[in-house]
């Protein structure tokens, strides 16, 4: 069942997507090389509770049976897509590392991701980034009331089908809102005119990834998910809201 969010609701969530906009954009100076990804996660931290805020990730579990999410934030780097857990490793030249967050201020819930490419990059890898990038916001074009769920997966989907790259298919986007994960499943991927039509109030956000090679994946040991042949990978993502005159990105950076 999908929740529409109101006036005062998306009001609230523009002040928990500023929180996020504002972290994000902390996290991303301070990705340098030699730079561990805990220590990202400590200034997270740090920073959501300055803030009067939280992760929504911390302590998450998408199953009642599932462990719970032990970091502030997501750092998944080079075969990794999402879900990576925050660890000694030291950022490296010519990494590139996805940062998701979630915010939660009073019960407000956010999400958004970026990545980053640290020098020296290959060619293949600034265009999957600039590519990724690019498929977020022609899917977020989409975002207008009686449009549908297929034409935010073609939006994106058609992003590279004239290139060697794939759309990671079994990883979607969500709505969010009052909770982390919420109805409809946002498919990156579709056909246009079909699918379910986006309603004003739906808060969803997009999330494309793409690899360079076949996009098959696995969940690894840790939880988080990586693609089988190790072929890169890039995850952009925002909460976008549906409204009368249009998408509204509620966070920006």
């Amino acid at each position: 069942m999908i929740a529409l969010k109101n006036e005062k609701d998306l009001a609230a969530l523009k002040i928990s997507g500023k929180i996020l906009s504002q972290l994000l954009k902390i996290l991303k100076n301070e990705v340098k090389v030699g730079v561990k990804l805990k220590h990202l996660d400590e200034i997270a931290l740090k920073f959501l509770k300055e803030a009067g805020a939280s992760s929504a990730f911390l302590n998450y579990k998408p199953q009642p049976d599932s462990p719970p999410f032990p970091a502030a934030i997501c750092t998944s780097v080079n075969e990794q897509i999402v879900h990576g857990i925050p660890s000694d490793y030291i950022i490296s030249p010519g990494d590139v590392l996805k940062i998701d967050v979630g915010v939660n201020w009073q019960n407000y819930i956010t999400d958004a991701a970026l990545t980053i490419g640290l020098p020296p990059l290959s060619k293949t890898a600034k265009k999957l980034i600039k590519l990724n990038r690019l498929a977020l916001e022609k899917a977020i074009a989409q975002c207008w009331p009686e449009k549908r769920l297929g034409d935010i997966g073609w939006a994106i989907e058609s992003t590279i089908l004239k290139t060697n790259f794939q759309v990671i298919k079994n990883l979607t986007g969500h709505g969010v809102g009052f909770r982390l994960h919420e109805d409809p499943i946002v498919y990156n991927y579709g056909r246009p005119g079909t699918g379910l039509k986006l309603k004003e109030g739906m808060v969803i956000a997009i999330e494309p990834m793409f690899s360079a090679g076949k996009g098959q994946i696995q969940q690894l040991k840790d939880g988080s998910f990586a693609t089988i042949d190790k072929s890169l990978t890039t995850h952009f993502e925002k909460t976008v809201a549906i409204t009368k005159n249009g998408p509204e990105v509620l966070t920006k950076f």
